[in-house]
């Protein structure tokens, strides 16, 4: 049985040694060959993740094994996980997942397991949001302004060297700014 891991970060601050290192403390031997590191958001679907798109339609094969830390590897949400452990498991894949106590999400145990965790998590999820747009609504409400700042300055420099009648392309390498920053500022008042 070969096995694979998948390890994902959302920024490319981050880095997936954590991961691999963790998944062989807990046994699995995985080559570096069959580690598949990718940085993307944990809110793109698994199967619009090129990397874990790649392992699953071209690398892996009936009776491999599939290793990962963490659920949300597998997926943005509770149907998208569901999804992407049905698509390995009627391929002949064993899904393992190490944060879980089942990590055989492919037996019944994980099955039900996996049911109860992603929607927990789904849950917490929707906890969040409510969170989030409760605390913007009260700082609505204080009359806070939201978002970016306006960049007056810029605004300002880009102005005076268009009145000075130089180019966009050549107002953005005296200001030293990229082109579009400097088309955003070229018609404002």
């Amino acid at each position: 049985m070969r096995i694979f891991s998948y390890c994902r970060v959302s920024t490319t601050e981050q880095t997936t040694e954590n991961q691999i290192l963790a998944i062989r403390q807990r046994g699995y031997e995985v080559n570096d060959a069959r580690i598949i590191s990718e940085t993307v958001s944990g809110s793109v679907e698994a199967m619009k993740r090129e990397k874990f798109k790649m392992l699953t339609n071209h690398q892996l094969e009936r009776g491999d094994m599939l290793v990962v830390l963490k659920l949300d590897r597998l997926g943005r949400d509770n149907i998208d996980v569901q999804n992407t452990i049905n698509l390995l498991t009627d391929k002949g894949i064993k899904v393992v997942c190490l944060d879980l106590p089942v990590a055989d999400l492919s037996s019944a145990e994980g099955k039900l397991m996996l049911q109860m965790f992603s929607a927990f998590a789904e849950f917490e999820r929707n906890r969040i949001r409510e969170r989030t747009r409760e605390g913007l609504e009260r700082v609505k409400a204080q009359g806070k302004k939201l978002g970016r700042p306006t960049a007056d300055k810029t605004t300002q420099s880009v102005q005076a060297k268009k009145a000075e009648g130089l180019s966009q392309s050549k107002t953005a390498e005296v200001l030293g700014l990229g082109i579009a920053t400097v088309k955003r500022h070229w018609n404002k008042a």
